[in-house]
């Protein structure tokens, strides 16, 4: 009987074991494309492996995005991976499930449609797009007007509170729009509605509200902020009105605060933009914005096209992108409808509280955000002598939390605060668990002789 051999060649590297191969004994190059293909169990496993020191993304606290969804619109997103979204005559049945979503949106915000007639609107890759196409929107507006009555139109200009976020700093860089921002002050983190109106000039081209700011989760008073600018405009003649940014608070407000007038129930109201992928419940990727009235929207800026099969218009910043998010938010909607996504909400918002009272219990902490708003907890210290925010944030990860600590905006940069986001798969057990996780650092950190736990990087 002849003895068998094992023969060795790379042609048998799909029957060994992949950390028995070659593939990851040697380097990869980092920065240039390799010279040869390996296998692709071998391109799995490496890039899993360097994937694995990643953060948990549900322990990612600092995120609001969207980090869990149902394994059935998980099935949905990879079946539809595939579509280009932009295709819409080949993928007619996607483009209107994207019109379903706008015009469930634009109800659920109160845009005064009447029956049968379709809401305004547009999915974006996110709120920062979104907040783009609205914000051409206010500026052509304006300039069009300035143009008819003759008046000069190359300074506009445009009143929001130093809390926005870096997305309306980008707009007025990237648009040439100059940004006059209201500043904080200790204790009130949100724009000043009466000093917002006073910014306001014959250039603004409008006034944007944050529903939901990013720092504390407060929603700014945007009705107040309609009447004064409604008084305004009729003192001076202009027609000034406003954008209401509720990239975070958009789908709480309706389900846990119906009475807040904030939307297009204020005539002063012309658009609005909210983040799909941010209580909205869905993956990174997707965001909406819908306009009170056609008529808010110019024609100029909407394009016509034929070169992908059929006449269509587009009004977007980017072309290609995959339809999953689309595809997910419409899953969203129809299978939580208002009583799911109030449950959703209600759920954040009991779980933001147990984990604002276990804080308060330490007798550690100044709670900073509001208990109405977003379901977040921001808070300080209230003895940062011997250690701070930044040492405490960084102390946690050891535990795998991941939570920011920041300075507040102009002029409030010596206010230092910690956050916590609260999103659907954040549960009471892990809010009480973060508490203890609290406990132990601040244990630790009071070990430490004085001044250790006290530099901003830690």
């Amino acid at each position: 009987m002849g003895l068998s051999k094992l023969i060795s060649s790379d042609s048998d590297s799909s029957i060994q074991s992949t950390f028995a191969s070659r593939y990851v004994r040697t380097s990869l190059p980092r920065f240039e494309m390799p010279k040869n293909s390996i296998p692709k169990e071998a391109a799995y496993q490496i890039i899993k492996d360097e994937l694995m020191l990643d953060g948990n993304p549900r322990l990612n606290l600092a995120s609001f995005v969207t980090t869990w969804m149902e394994p059935e619109c998980d099935q949905l997103m990879i079946e539809s991976i595939n579509k280009n979204y932009v295709d819409m005559a080949e993928y007619p049945i996607t483009t209107e499930l994207q019109n379903r979503c706008v015009n469930m949106i634009a109800r659920l915000f109160n845009a005064p449609l009447g029956d049968g007639e379709a809401g305004v609107g547009v999915g974006t890759v996110g709120s920062s797009e979104a907040i783009m196409l609205a914000g051409l929107a206010f500026k052509r507006q304006w300039q069009n007007k300035r143009k008819a009555q003759g008046l000069p139109y190359d300074k506009p200009n445009m009143v929001t509170g130093a809390n926005v976020q870096v997305c309306w700093e980008k707009f007025a860089r990237y648009f040439e729009v100059e940004l006059k921002e209201v500043k904080l002050k200790e204790g009130y983190y949100v724009m000043d509605p009466e000093k917002a109106v006073e910014m306001v000039d014959e250039n603004t081209i409008c006034v944007a509200a944050i529903l939901g700011s990013t720092l504390t989760g407060e929603f700014e008073d945007v009705k107040l902020l309609n009447d004064l600018l409604l008084e305004k405009n009729k003192q001076t003649g202009w027609e000034t009105s406003i954008h209401v940014d509720a990239a975070s608070g958009g789908f709480i407000a309706p389900f846990l605060y119906p009475e807040l007038e904030w939307d297009f129930r204020l005539p002063l109201v012309k658009s609005i933009n909210v983040s799909g992928h941010k209580y909205g419940l869905v993956y990174a990727g997707i965001g909406w914005v819908v306009w009170r009235n056609k008529s808010d929207l110019p024609d100029e800026l909407i394009f016509n096209i034929n070169y992908l099969g059929a006449d269509q218009h587009t009004f977007t910043l980017n072309f290609s992108k995959g339809s999953s998010q689309v595809i997910a938010q419409y899953y969203q909607l129809i299978r939580l409808g208002f009583e799911g996504y109030r449950n959703v909400m209600d759920n954040c918002r009991e779980n933001m509280m147990v984990l604002r009272q276990g804080l308060e219990e330490t007798g550690c902490f100044n709670i900073v955000s509001k208990e109405i708003g977003v379901s977040l907890v921001a808070f300080s210290l209230k003895d940062n002598s011997r250690h701070n925010e930044f040492k405490v944030a960084e102390m946690l990860r050891r535990f795998g939390w991941i939570i920011p600590a920041y300075t507040m905006p102009a002029d409030a940069e010596h206010v230092t605060v910690l956050r916590v986001v609260i999103r659907e798969d954040f549960s009471r057990t892990l809010a009480e668990r973060l508490v203890l996780d609290f406990k132990k650092v601040l244990h630790e950190l009071d070990l430490l002789p004085a001044g250790e736990g006290s530099s901003k990087n830690g």
